[in-house]
């Protein structure tokens, strides 16, 4: 179809969906390809640019005073004859050429609009690149026609298929599909998408692609068998078909006599707004299918324009009406007589010219959604912008070497390539039109859902639409309302390889499959995941573990000697007791202080004594609680001063019992006097003192100190008090030790002595008794763990202090309470009778 004009553009577009090549031979006439299978859509995407253009001309403030013209033609489906159709409007030559004829045609086109394959895109703009020659595709979607390097001239009014990938990313995440199948087409408009869903849907939606498979071109039955096998058995119940066209309807004959359904189909724009495939036969399989469209836009006063369309009843070929008699031939299902030149002769009756194109139901009129025509109309319109701004330059201010603007007499397509990267219109519909440096329009598309109505009728149904976001992501905006669900429950489908990993486990990958397929374990103890689907579990802070479930992080059980405690309670109790028998017996010496039995045994060692051991009660109270600084530090100091104060006394009546044996004796006088009241006393005081200055070498060196313990659980902090140095601790002990000993030595010395009371004996049976529980002690302390090693002090202090307590003050308080008679010198002495 050829206009001519001041400026001419140029348009190529698929009006018939196959051609016939003949074959070569050097006997016979070469002949052309003959296109065969009138495609209605493609015509009326040629008639668009020409009521583009028409409407331009008509503007008076579009491109005043100059006419646009246009030389529209047709691919027929053929890379060749495209990419031959594209040279023609380059060069502007016809496409026919004879021999030894001057070359006459068409002047050369400024621009181009098209074409519909990205495959026949990528060919021509490679040779017209090299021209700088636009061309603005309004169906080429493939990501790679983004190359700036490779093709420098090329532009697009659709998005690229990049930002249709991410579209379908965002669809499946938004409905939690992260285990889908993919189908492409053989060639740069599904290999390239393949490549764009295999690196962006993993990082961007989480998913993974259960299986890719490649359509076959042409009739395949074995392969086209094998892949809905494929699809049968796959887990996914979410198939994503980046194709043609032409292959799902070949893919569909196949589903159908498989019976393959309970699958959620997601379409790329290239069969969004196929007629043949929205069918009530093919609606169980395809219902509810979720679209990619390209954007809907209204274009005012086209339909009007079609219905002008008339036939040349001449035949005249140069007029350009050929593919004119052709569509009528089609829509009315007559011929013309002769026919067209190049045509194939139709059947039926002869068209007259005069057939009503508004009551024909024809396909060229389905004008209710323009898709396509929007973007052959925004194409249009973008070089027309591109071509007004050149003509408006200002001599002497243009962009040009030396501020130079281009000339309409000779006018050339590389500087209207340099307003047309600058293009930014806003059409009729509120669009705005516009390129990014890659030549790709703002990206925005309509989501459509194939609803199948309760009488039987189809209807593909907008329900949302993405488009580019502020931050330069994807926004997603869906009314699920509005969606038909295929499935009897009326709701999206699930479709997962594995089910999402719950709070407290982690997603161990699969060996040998995608990513999305995984098991879930749990975390182990101490650490966390706090979120659904979590690669890894953290660790819980120091004083933290995790919780039975694995999903939180809670304090950790403290652990400590309590008061509240059983144990605790137990031991509290038994020192206090121990501290009232010391007050008690006190109070009975204090009482009887006069009585022999008191007198006889040191009555101020004894009261020394008793409160020495009411001093070791109490100290094993502060191994009880929650330790602190002070406690650490006091509760050994008290324990090693209140122990040797009670042995120091047991020493020094044992010394004093041997020499009041010694001075009974002839010639023994002599030694009582370093035994007297001050000597005892200093004894006393030099030997605490000496483990005074142990206690503070200790605490100034080393002290103990509060530590949490995490060793012997770690699901628990064991609070104990580190003894700092054990070498202080040692020494404290062994001095305790040296000195009782010391004391049962000379105790079991001085066992035998005449007396009716021996005293050396209950002190030697008591020393006997504190030995025996601080021997044990020592392993048991070492091996008991935790708050069990304070129970095991404790029970030792007390178990001694009773020891002591018992068999020194025990018999005494017996006489004194209950044989008063044997509370006698003479008894004392043994020169009582007794019955």
């Amino acid at each position: 179809m050829y206009k001519p004009g001041d400026v001419v553009l140029g348009g190529l577009f698929e009006v018939h969906y196959t051609s016939v090549f003949p074959e070569l031979s050097f006997t016979s006439e070469p002949s052309q390809p003959r296109c065969e299978g009138f495609d209605p859509p493609g015509f009326r995407h040629a008639i668009s640019m020409a009521f583009a253009i028409d409407e331009i001309n008509k503007n008076s403030m579009l491109l005043p005073n100059i006419t646009l013209g246009y030389n529209l033609y047709d691919n027929c489906a053929s890379l060749g004859i495209g990419f031959r159709a594209s040279l023609s409007l380059a060069s502007g030559q016809e496409e026919k050429f004879v021999f030894n004829e001057v070359c006459a045609g068409a002047p050369p086109v400024l621009g181009i609009v098209g074409d519909v394959y990205s495959t026949f895109t990528i060919a021509m703009s490679s040779v017209t690149g090299l021209y700088k020659l636009p061309i603005v595709s309004y169906f080429a979607t493939c990501s790679c026609l983004s190359d700036r390097q490779r093709f420098p001239s090329f532009f697009r009014t659709i998005p690229s298929d990049t930002f249709q990938v991410r579209a379908m990313i965002q669809i499946l995440k938004h409905f939690g599909w992260t285990w889908a199948g993919l189908l492409i087409s053989d060639d740069d408009y599904g290999l390239h998408a393949a490549r764009s869903f295999q690196s962006d849907l993993g990082p961007a939606g989480g998913g993974c692609l259960a299986y890719t498979e490649i359509l076959p071109w042409g009739n395949n039955p074995g392969e086209l068998r094998r892949i809905v096998d494929v699809m049968k058995k796959s887990t996914a119940r979410v198939v994503i078909v980046f194709a043609h066209e032409s292959h799902m309807i070949e893919l569909m004959e196949e589903v159908v006599r498989q019976n393959v359904t309970g699958l959620q189909w997601i379409a790329s724009e290239a069969w969004t707004t196929v007629a043949v495939l929205q069918t009530p036969h093919l609606m169980p399989y395809l219902g509810g299918t979720l679209s990619i469209a390209i954007r809907r836009g209204e274009i005012p006063g086209l339909r009007e324009f079609m219905l002008n369309i008339k036939p040349d009843l001449n035949h005249n070929n140069t007029s350009g009406n050929n593919m004119v008699n052709q569509f009528w031939e089609y829509t009315f299902q007559c011929r013309f007589a002769p026919p067209p030149a190049g045509w194939v002769e139709a059947g039926g009756p002869l068209c007259t010219g005069k057939e009503d194109l508004g009551s024909a139901e024809s396909e060229l009129l389905n004008v209710s959604e323009f898709r396509p025509e929007y973007n052959v109309y925004k194409a249009v319109y973008a070089l027309a912008y591109a071509l007004h701004e050149l003509l408006q330059c200002e001599p002497g201010r243009g962009p040009f070497s030396g501020n130079s603007c281009a000339s309409f007499q000779r006018q050339e397509p590389w500087q209207l390539l340099h307003y047309l990267q600058k293009v930014n219109f806003t059409t009729s519909f509120g669009d705005e039109v516009s390129f990014d440096g890659n030549g790709d329009a703002l990206p925005i598309y309509d989501i459509m859902n194939w609803q199948w109505l309760p009488d039987g009728r189809v209807e593909v149904k907008n329900v949302g639409e993405v488009k580019k976001s502020a931050s330069g992501g994807e926004e997603l905006i869906v009314d699920e309302n509005k969606i038909f669900w295929n499935f009897k429950p009326k709701k999206p489908p699930h479709s997962v390889c594995s089910e999402s990993c719950p709070p407290g486990t982690r997603r161990a990958r699969k060996k040998g499959e995608p990513e999305c397929c995984f098991d879930c374990i749990l975390c182990s103890e101490g650490k966390i995941s706090n979120k659904s689907d979590s690669t890894e579990c953290i660790s819980c802070p120091e004083d933290f573990w995790s919780s039975p479930q694995r999903d939180l992080c809670v304090p950790k059980k403290t652990e400590f000697l309590s008061y509240h405690e059983p144990l605790g309670i137990c031991l509290t109790a038994t020192s206090l007791l121990g501290t009232f028998i010391c007050a008690v017996v006190l109070a009975i010496f204090t009482h009887h202080r006069s009585t022999p039995m008191v007198r006889a045994n040191n009555s101020e060692l004894s009261f020394l004594l008793l409160v020495s051991l009411k001093l070791c009660f109490l100290c094993s109270l502060l191994f009880i609680g929650h330790p602190r600084l002070w406690t650490c530090q006091l509760r050994h100091a008290a324990f090693g001063i209140s122990f040797v104060l009670c042995v120091s006394c047991i020493l020094v009546k044992t010394m004093v019992v041997l020499a009041v044996f010694k001075a009974s004796k002839p010639g023994g006088g002599a030694s009582l006097k370093w035994f007297g009241a001050v000597q005892q006393r200093g004894t006393v005081l030099v030997l605490t003192s000496v483990q005074a200055a142990i206690c503070t070498a200790w605490l100034v060196s080393a002290s103990p100190v509060p530590h949490k313990n995490t060793q012997y659980h770690n699901d628990k902090i064991v609070y104990e008090c580190v003894v700092g140095s054990t070498i202080g601790f040692a020494v404290l002990l062994g001095y305790i030790g040296l000195l009782a000993l010391l004391s049962f030595l000379l105790a079991f010395l001085a066992r035998n002595l005449p007396d009716n009371f021996n005293e050396a004996k209950l002190i030697t049976f008591s020393m006997l008794i504190f030995c025996a529980v601080w021997v044990a002690f020592v392993p048991a302390y070492i091996s008991s763990p935790g708050k069990y090693a304070d129970a095991v002090e404790v029970f030792a202090i007390l178990a001694s202090s009773f020891g002591l307590l018992l068999a020194l003050f025990g018999p005494k308080c017996y006489i004194i309470l209950l044989r008063p008679e044997r509370n006698t010198k003479k008894a004392i002495m043994g020169r009582a009778t007794t019955n």
